[in-house]
């Protein structure tokens, strides 16, 4: 693809996407709800029990720490992490999704700084600013993502936290529900060229938003690439016995649909070098 045609991919994901989360958010959707009164009272706690943290991947303590909640507006990551105790930046493409860590901050009454941008361009953000940059599932949002990565090894400090959840190709590769014989197939190539088509509204893909597949291969090694070491990976499980064919517990048991990466920055790599 040659670069015009890359810019102008980028452009059509980014307009997309804004207005498609605009909606969602709009619509209150799972994903675009703020946190629940009852995570304020323990927030690290909360975090402990529900994300990352649980693992180990986050400091016990958070007070003082700068974190970066990246393409984490909605409510609920910003909020908690500056409950917490850490100085927190809030960056998201959606100015809706923005507008509700806006809405929680005010009625908590706690200090948030809120940046409408894309997550492949943190240019308003100084160098080694982040002790910790928290990134839910957005990456599958742009149609390259190599800059994603360099850009967040940027802002992150030597030897600062990056923690990371990504849709699993696969899943976003095979059938929403199962076909005759029970089985989910894979229905799209992993280098299908442009977004994925259009689905149907699910957990597993959100409607009215541009979504394109990336490879474990460019994810991970895009993140080493960037200058980070790779500490742990993880499919956190959604699996429930019993579940009916088609639903998230059931597709789950065949396809985990996240993959979670813990990364550190290295102050010996060099941004965009290459080592194994």
């Amino acid at each position: 693809m040659r670069e015009a045609e890359r810019q102008a991919e980028r452009a059509a994901a980014i307009e997309q996407n804004r207005r498609g989360w605009n909606l969602l958010a709009t619509a209150g959707v799972p994903l675009a709800r703020p946190a629940v009164d009852a995570a304020f009272d323990d927030p690290r706690g909360w975090l402990g029990a529900t994300g990352a943290a649980g693992r180990g991947w986050i400091p016990d303590r958070l007070d003082g720490l700068d974190v970066l909640c990246l393409a984490a507006g909605g409510g609920k990551h910003g909020p908690l992490y500056a409950a917490a105790g850490a100085r927190v930046t809030v960056v998201d493409l959606s100015p809706a999704m923005l507008a509700l860590d806006r809405a929680v901050a005010r009625e908590r009454r706690i200090d948030l700084e809120i940046i409408e941008g894309s997550m492949d361009d943190l240019s308003m953000l100084a160098p080694s600013r982040f002790d910790l940059v928290v990134h839910p599932v957005s990456t599958c949002y742009l149609p390259i993502v190599a800059e994603v990565f360099r850009e967040v090894a940027r802002v992150t400090k030597p030897g600062g936290t990056y923690v990371s959840q990504h849709k699993s190709p696969a899943s976003l590769q095979a059938t929403l529900f199962p076909g005759a014989a029970g089985r989910y197939e894979l229905a799209q190539p992993q280098t299908i060229p442009g977004p994925l088509p259009p689905a149907p509204p699910s957990r597993f893909r959100e409607a009215g938003t541009r979504e394109y597949v990336h490879s474990l291969a460019t994810i991970l090694g895009g993140i080493c690439r960037a200058g980070f070491v790779i500490e742990d990976v993880a499919e956190p499980d959604h699996t429930r016995a019993g579940a009916e064919p088609g639903s998230v517990g059931h597709r789950s048991a065949f396809l985990p649909p996240y993959v979670r990466v813990l990364a550190r920055r290295d102050s010996r790599a060099a941004s965009g070098s290459v080592w194994w």
